[in-house]
C-alpha cells in the first residue's frame, strides 16, 4: 500500500516525537477509561462530545445499511452508540492504534454479535479494498498523518459509499485561545510551581495538528473523495478558563445538542466540524 510507506516515510523524518507524544496518551486501562468518563458529566469536554455524538448521528440518517468502520474507535463510545440506535442495521469494526483503548471498547461492546474491534493505525489499515458501506474517522486525523489517512480510508469505503469526518477547528477562537495562550500559561506555571515543590499543573504536548475546512475538502478530493456537507458543532463564544464554570450551571446543551450546532453565521464559533463526502464511483 502506497499510503502505508508513505506514513511510515513521514514519521521517520521528523514525525517520530509526535507520533510518539501521541501513542503516550492512552497507554493503559485507566487512560482510556478516564478518557470514556470525559463524556459524562457536565464539563467543556462533555459538551464537545455531545455535540459531536449529535452530528455524526445527524450524518448516518443517510447512511447505506450494511458495513461501518469505525476508524480510531477509542473505548468505543460511538461503536456502542450505533449498535444501540441502529440495532441490525450494520455490521460495526472498530480500529484504534491504542490495545488500551481496544481493550475497553470491547469491554463496553461485550455480548454484542454485530462487532469486531481491531488494533490498527488509520495510516495502514488491514482491511480490504472497497470494503466498507459506511467510514467515520471522528476525532482521529488531527492524531496522524491526515494525508495518508484519508487515503487509506478512500482505500476501504465501497465507491458510493459514505465518509464521515470530525475535525478540530483551527481558526475557531476556543482552539486559538486554547493552543496559543491557555496551554502555554498552564506550562508555565507548571515548570515555577516544580521549583518551589511538587507542580500542580501540567499539559503534555498532544501532538495535535488540525486543518482547516478548506484544506480538508481539498485533500478528501484529492483521494477520491466527493466532499457533500459540512457543519461545524460545539458552537461556544467561550473560552478557556471562563467555559469551565459556566459550564457547570449552563447545560441545555445536554437535552438540545442541536443548538450547539450551526451552518450559518455562528459556524465560525464552533470549536470542531464534521464534514461527509461520498467515495467517487468510478473509483
Amino acid at each position: 500500500m502506497a499510503s502505508s510507506k508513505t506514513a511510515r516515510a513521514n514519521r521517520g523524518s521528523g514525525g517520530a516525537a509526535r507520533d510518539a507524544a501521541v501513542a503516550a496518551q492512552y497507554l493503559t486501562l485507566d487512560d482510556a477509561t478516564r478518557y470514556a468518563a470525559s463524556y459524562e458529566g457536565w464539563r467543556p469536554a462533555a459538551r464537545y462530545f455531545c455535540s459531536r455524538l449529535h452530528v455524526v448521528d445527524e450524518a448516518l440518517r443517510a447512511a447505506p445499511h450494511g458495513r461501518l468502520l469505525d476508524v480510531g474507535c477509542g473505548p468505543g463510545m460511538l461503536v456502542r452508540r450505533v449498535l444501540d440506535i441502529h440495532p441490525g442495521e450494520f455490521q460495526v469494526t472498530g480500529c484504534d492504534r491504542s490495545p488500551a483503548m481496544i481493550e475497553a471498547a470491547t469491554a463496553l461492546t461485550k455480548g454484542s454479535d454485530d462487532v469486531e474491534l481491531r488494533v490498527a493505525r488509520v495510516e495502514e489499515m488491514p482491511f480490504p479494498d472497497k470494503h466498507f458501506d459506511v467510514v467515520v474517522a471522528m476525532g482521529v486525523l488531527e492524531y496522524t498523518d491526515a494525508d495518508s489517512g484519508l487515503r487509506e480510508i478512500a482505500r476501504v469505503v465501497r465507491p458510493g459509499g459514505l465518509v464521515v469526518v470530525t475535525m478540530l477547528n483551527p481558526l475557531s477562537p476556543y482552539r486559538l485561545v486554547e493552543w496559543f495562550v491557555y496551554w502555554p500559561l498552564v506550562r508555565v506555571l507548571g515548570r515555577v510551581e516544580g521549583l518551589f515543590g511538587e507542580p500542580r499543573h501540567a499539559a503534555d504536548v498532544s501532538g495535535i495538528r488540525a486543518i482547516r475546512l478548506a484544506r480538508l475538502r481539498r485533500m478528501m478530493r484529492d483521494t477520491g473523495l466527493r466532499p457533500e456537507d459540512a457543519v461545524h458543532y460545539d458552537v461556544t463564544p467561550l473560552v478557556p478558563p471562563l467555559d469551565r464554570p459556566i459550564r457547570r450551571w449552563s447545560r441545555k446543551w445536554r437535552d438540545h445538542p442541536e443548538k450547539t450546532v450551526s451552518r450559518g453565521a455562528r459556524r465560525w464559533l464552533g470549536t470542531a466540524y464534521l464534514v461527509t463526502a461520498r467515495r467517487e464511483e468510478h473509483a
